[in-house]
């Protein structure tokens, strides 16, 4: 049988390290400690793997994820061979955290060592929404497998002031506190709008990563609910 689907760039990747990228936008894991994968991620798979839903892992973000609700569905992926994973054909991009942290927005995660601390976290000001402004922080040692809806651009946020679209907004290094602000003024509102209601200010030492692309925004409404729920939330974050 001869076809140009059997050239060497779609050939099985050969690699020693644990994470590799088969291919711009396949992830190739080799399994020896466990892997947190998001749910569905997962292609293919060769060897004794075993798939299993991971808990919330404490009351407290399993409530996280409930008011929030943030999407953040994973699977925990055992045994000894080799996963393949990938989400809508998205490009696929490796970080080594070395203790440091990294904030991702959870429609971009893709996997990560299992030893890494995650954890639901509110974007400050947040609360003039309708929610879904929350991401994922990732902490400690090991990698970090993220998606980008196109090739994304890194911008320096330590020189001067930089916004980005919240449904843009792929993740940020963890030294940063961003801010929620609007540029639509009320003349805008009045004639309609522009667009572009809401954006992430970040400032200070630092990165922002930022795919050519927005989401659509998620349906909840944690983020302006009132009352007893509004109260929950401070209480969750503080």
């Amino acid at each position: 049988m001869q076809s140009n689907l059997f050239e060497q760039r779609n050939l099985e990747v050969q690699a020693e390290q644990r994470f590799a990228l088969q291919n711009p936008q396949m992830l190739r894991v080799h399994l020896g400690g466990d892997v947190l994968a998001v749910k569905g991620a997962m292609v293919a798979y060769q060897g004794q793997i075993t798939f299993t839903h991971e808990k919330a892992g404490s009351a407290k973000r399993f409530l996280k994820k409930v008011v929030t609700g943030e999407d953040l569905s994973l699977m925990r992926v055992s045994g000894n061979g080799e996963v393949f994973f990938a989400e809508e054909a998205g490009y696929v991009y490796l970080i080594d955290l070395t203790g440091d942290a990294l904030s991702v927005n959870a429609r971009n995660l893709l996997a990560f060592d299992s030893a890494i601390e995650w954890d639901i976290k509110r974007v400050q000001g947040a609360g003039v929404l309708s929610g879904g402004l929350f991401n994922t922080t990732l902490a400690g040692q090991g990698t970090v497998a993220i998606t980008s809806v196109g090739q994304p651009v890194i911008l320096d946020c330590s020189q001067q002031p930089t916004y980005v679209d919240v449904q843009a907004c792929v993740g940020w290094s963890a030294t940063l506190t961003p801010q929620v602000v609007s540029s639509m003024n009320v003349s805008s509102m009045l004639r309609g709008g522009t667009g572009e209601a809401f954006q992430y200010a970040f400032h200070g030492p630092g990165f922002v990563i930022v795919q050519p692309s927005e989401w659509v925004p998620p349906t909840t409404s944690g983020g302006g609910s009132g009352g007893g729920a509004g109260n929950l939330i401070g209480d969750l974050f503080s």
